[in-house]
């Protein structure tokens, strides 16, 4: 039995509680994956898994199993990475993580150039959003719109970047009066979904940090739709600056209260690619990072990084 490659299994298993899903991911069939299982508990005369037609569940054996593997498997992925790193022609199977607006408009364009510079990188895309758990998911880049708090990892900020209150102009000529955040309030506006938080927005005045409530017309936890849903003139978004300046540019979209500052999370928000903090950064992880970089750091590449979507 080759050992360490069940042990792959049963913890890809217990994450996502599927035979067929990890035999997906490792390229092989359902019922290897099965029995492999099967003869890792057999060696440790223990029932790791409860298999039923319709689901696996853990065993509190293999709940603690799996915990176990959660820190073995990422020291002997973490040597094997950082073997690789010294090598000087950047290979293998880079795992990619963004939130959903940046990744489809500025990442994925970048991803098909990156693939032409090196091509024996593939590149898995995973987009939501939500943060990624690195060593869970065996996430090797995160791109954050916030700094990461969580220990053990390190970060490289791509650039700052502020909202905006846009809206279309067929809204404008028939809105109410809107001289002050405060107003918003009488306003249609277009939320972001923060499941269990009240749609707020926060904006600086000489008094410090003030907010004011939202009145949402529609809600979507994807800025794509909020910013369609701006341009069908259905009321006033907030959204990052780079995502919506060609459509200011072109006509479709106003800038609003240009005056304020304004946010629904902080005011240092912008993209932050999230690495673990190793010792060596794989050659595969550097060369992305730099590439990326490149392409959109600084005040200014972040405008021309976005690529126009729904236009």
């Amino acid at each position: 039995m080759d050992r360490l490659k069940a042990m792959e299994f049963f913890l890809s298993v217990s994450r996502n509680g599927s035979f067929t899903e990890t035999a997906r991911q490792f390229a092989v069939s359902a019922t290897s994956v099965s029995r492999l299982i099967t003869e890792l508990e057999q060696e440790l005369n223990v029932k790791l898994l409860l298999r039923s037609t319709r689901q696996v569940m853990l065993t509190e054996a293999g709940q603690e199993y799996a915990h176990q593997l959660e820190g073995i498997l990422w020291s002997i992925n973490h040597a094997h990475n950082s073997i690789t790193a010294i090598s000087s022609s950047p290979q293998g199977l880079l795992r990619v993580h963004s939130r959903v607006m940046f990744g489809v408009g500025v990442l994925t364009p970048l991803v098909a150039r990156f693939r032409n510079l090196y091509p024996d990188i593939k590149i898995e895309l995973l987009l939501s959003e939500t943060h990624a758990d690195l060593r869970q998911q065996q996430i090797d880049i995160d791109f954050r719109i916030s700094p990461p708090v969580e220990a053990g990892l390190k970060r490289r900020i791509l650039f700052k970047s502020e909202r905006y209150l846009v809206a279309a102009p067929d809204y404008i000529a028939t809105m109410p009066e809107l001289i002050t955040p405060a107003q918003l309030s009488n306003h249609a506006c277009l939320c972001y979904q923060k499941p269990g938080e009240r749609y707020i927005c926060w904006y600086l005045s000489d008094n410090g940090t003030e907010e004011a409530t939202l009145n949402p017309r529609h809600i979507s936890n994807n800025g794509i739709a909020l910013l369609e849903l701006a341009r069908l003139g259905e009321g006033i978004a907030l959204l990052d600056d780079y995502t919506v300046a060609n459509d200011i540019a072109q006509g479709r979209l106003v800038r609003l209260l240009p005056e304020f500052r304004l946010t629904n999370s902080s005011f240092e928000d912008g993209i932050y690619a999230t690495i673990q903090d190793t010792p060596i950064i794989p050659a595969k992880i550097r060369a992305f990072l730099d590439f990326v970089a490149e392409e959109v750091s600084g005040k200014e590449r972040r405008f021309l990084a976005y690529r126009q979507l729904g236009s």
